[in-house]
C-alpha cells in the first residue's frame, strides 16, 4: 500500500466521520423542531383549559412565562445547531475535495505507470518484430 493509498484511506475515514457528525446534527435539529411543534400544541391545550375554567386561568400566567422561556431557549438551541450544521457542511465539502484530490493523484499515478508498462511492452514487441524481420531477410 503506497503513501497515497494510506492518505486516501485516512481522508475517506475523516469524510465518513464528518458525514456522521452532520447526520447527527441534522437529527438534533429535527428533534428540536418537533419539540417546538409539541410546545405550541401544549400551549394551545393550556389556553383551552384556561379558557374553560376560571381556576385554571389564574395559573395560566405562570405557565405563559415558562412557555416563553422554553420557546426562547428552544429557538436559541435550534439557531445554534443550524450554525453548527452550516459549519459541518463546509467541513464535509472540504473533506470531500481533499479525498477527490488524493484519488485523482492516485489515478494519475496509476495511469502513468500503465503507460510506462505499455511502452516497455511495445518496445519489447517492436524488438521481437525487428529481430523476426532480420531473420526472414537473412534466409
Amino acid at each position: 500500500m503506497s503513501a497515497v493509498d494510506s492518505l486516501i484511506r485516512l481522508h475517506r475515514w475523516q469524510l465518513d466521520e464528518r458525514r456522521r457528525e452532520l447526520a447527527d446534527l441534522e437529527a438534533l435539529a429535527e428533534k428540536l423542531r418537533q419539540d417546538g411543534v409539541r410546545l405550541v400544541e401544549e400551549k394551545n391545550a393550556e389556553q383551552a383549559i384556561a379558557a374553560a375554567s376560571p381556576e385554571a386561568s389564574t395559573a395560566y400566567a405562570g405557565y405563559a412565562r415558562r412557555f416563553i422561556e422554553r420557546r426562547v431557549k428552544l429557538e436559541q438551541s435550534l439557531a445554534s445547531v443550524e450554525e453548527r450544521i452550516a459549519l459541518a457542511r463546509d467541513m464535509l465539502a472540504e473533506s470531500y475535495q481533499e479525498v477527490k484530490r488524493y484519488e485523482i493523484a492516485a489515478n494519475n499515478r496509476a495511469m502513468q505507470q500503465r503507460k510506462r508498462l505499455e511502452r516497455a511492452q511495445q518496445a519489447t514487441l517492436d524488438e521481437v518484430g525487428i529481430e523476426n524481420f532480420r531473420r526472414k531477410k537473412k534466409s
